[in-house]
């Protein structure tokens, strides 16, 4: 039978990332796993933050993306502390990239090969939900 050394979580700061990372931590901790934490700030901000800076003087876009990344790894370490990753046995790594949430979590997959993925059933938003169709959704068909 294959172990699970890897887990990946993919997390976007919302009310249900806590929890599966508070799952993820309570599993790593008794099969002995590492754990990978993911999150994608997403490209759509990013086009938003464009167009601001075409309509606003002295807006950097690089600054506030940098400024936003930065905080995003601050919010990793807090919400490492909470939910008890460092008690793991296992090495506790964290991940932000800038892209298509769903494409992001794939390309961590194929580059970083974890065993599990966990991941919540909603997220920030219920109404992109019911319009696109959530993160979720499109990972698990994939």
């Amino acid at each position: 039978m294959k172990t699970i050394d890897n887990i990946m979580v993919a997390v976007d700061f919302s009310d249900y990332s806590r929890p599966a990372v508070r799952y993820a931590a309570q599993l790593a901790t008794e099969v002995g796993a590492g754990m990978l934490l993911v999150n994608v700030f997403n490209q759509r901000d990013v086009v938003m933050m464009q167009r601001v800076a075409a309509e606003v003087p002295g807006f950097s876009v690089e600054q506030h993306l940098e400024a936003s990344l930065a905080d995003r790894r601050q919010a990793f370490e807090q919400l490492i502390d909470v939910t008890g990753c460092r008690n793991t046995r296992g090495a506790v790594d964290t991940i932000v990239r800038v892209g298509v949430p769903y494409e992001e979590l794939l390309a961590v997959i194929a580059e970083r090969k974890p065993d599990l993925l966990v991941m919540a059933a909603k997220g920030r938003s219920d109404l992109v939900d019911a319009i696109v169709g959530s993160c979720a959704h499109k990972m698990f068909r994939r």
